[in-house]
């Protein structure tokens, strides 16, 4: 009987060794280490997907974590599923709860809201609320003016939820776009989205960057940053010119310059797409 007991127990340990783990975000230490301190607070209403009021009055937020919206695809508001079941999650997540803020530059936006990042006080646990939105697909990461930091981190979780299908990504409405569909981009002018192409030529104008999409540049996606802004290039900060060839996915609000672009410098962010030698 003991030797069955044994036996038991062994095959328990088995299959809880071999049982899939939820993804988990990571320890506040290892965050983004930009991220300055801030105070603690609770959270006392939820305003919308992305944005929360506090117990002291203010509002807070959730920089980096763009939340889905009726205005994405020309619903009414609060009659676009992705919005609502993001708004719960936030609301079950947080709401009569402790979070505690570390920013990442600008502190406040125009319209006097703080703006940080928010983790989750679960004792001596911390639960970074904007990685838990985008694992669950309930958001797009993206990096507003100013607050640049922990960009690279959020695009890795929300790629996982992408290639997953999960939440806004199982709807045709937020699929990346196609940069060499100029006329299709246009469609979507002054809503976020995320382009992919290759980048045909780099050029400076005035202080300006410009990455072209094809050498008809009136009439194609461009995106681009001033040159003060060059280190939302990465690697290639240095050397802009380096991209010509490469594959990249951008991500911002389009806007029309003749043909469809994206200002990296208003709140945009660009990954560099391995090729095939696994160069980046």
């Amino acid at each position: 009987m003991q030797a069955y007991a044994v036996v038991l127990i062994a095959l328990a340990a088995i299959l809880a060794a071999t049982r899939p783990v939820a993804a988990q975000p990571p320890p506040l230490e290892s965050v983004c280490a930009a991220l300055e301190a801030g105070p603690a607070r609770t959270v006392t209403r939820i305003v919308d997907g992305e944005t929360v009021g506090l117990d002291d009055g203010s509002e807070l937020r959730l920089i980096g974590a763009l939340a889905p919206r009726a205005i994405d695809v020309g619903f009414e508001p609060g009659a676009w599923a992705v919005e609502t079941e993001t708004r719960e999650e936030l609301r079950d997540l947080v709401l009569g709860r402790s979070i505690e803020m570390r920013f990442a530059g600008e502190r406040q936006d125009r319209y006097g809201r703080l703006q940080a990042h928010a983790f989750l006080i679960e004792g001596e646990r911390r639960r970074w609320v904007q990685h838990h939105l985008l694992a669950q697909g309930l958001a797009r990461a993206y990096a507003p003016a100013g607050n640049g930091a922990c960009f690279s981190e959020l695009v890795t979780v929300e790629r996982t939820a992408r290639e997953a299908g999960r939440g806004l990504w199982a709807e045709a409405a937020y699929q990346i776009r196609n940069a060499n569909a100029p006329e299709a981009l246009l469609a979507y002018r002054t809503t976020f989205q995320i382009v992919e192409g290759q980048v045909v030529r780099v050029a400076l104008v005035r202080g300006v960057i410009y990455l072209n999409f094809d050498r008809n540049w009136r009439r194609a996606f461009s995106v681009s940053l001033r040159r003060d802004d060059r280190s939302l290039l990465g690697d290639h900060a240095n050397d802009p010119n380096s991209l010509e060839g490469r594959r990249v996915r951008v991500r911002g609000w389009i806007e029309q310059r003749g043909g469809p672009a994206i200002d990296l410098s208003a709140g945009g962010g660009i990954e560099i797409i391995p090729d095939a030698a696994g160069a980046r």
